[in-house]
């Protein structure tokens, strides 16, 4: 009977957070309607929702988020080639739980997980 799962992840700057989804990461804003302090980013078939929070230190922001996906050598690629940077502990890797994983920080220290099955 679940059909979906649309994480909802702080921000301080709706403006900021947009333009590093939407230019770093591809993503494009959903939905028609304006939103104060609230954002929705969508990818392909996964959407991530924001919500105000400019009160957030992100040294202790602690929003994770994994995200599946069917190429991730592809768009690893494609995230250095935007000069998007990857977490110093994150970089790609195959882990022993057999995913090849990489992660980066969003501006508001969102840890953002990528990986695909091996």
């Amino acid at each position: 009977m679940l059909t979906d799962i649309n994480p909802k992840l702080p921000m301080r700057d709706k403006k900021v957070t947009r333009e590093f989804y939407s230019n770093r990461l591809g993503f494009k804003e959903f939905g028609s309607a304006d939103f104060d302090g609230y954002l929705m980013m969508e990818k392909d078939q996964i959407q991530i929702h924001f919500f105000e929070f400019k009160e957030i230190d992100p040294k202790e922001n602690y929003g994770q988020v994994y995200i599946r996906t069917n190429n991730i050598d592809e768009f690893y690629k494609s995230l250095l080639d935007k000069q998007t940077e990857i977490h110093p502990n994150g970089k790609l890797e195959i882990k022993p739980w057999g995913q090849k994983e990489f992660s980066i920080l969003d501006p508001d220290s969102n840890l953002l997980t990528f990986g695909q099955n091996i």
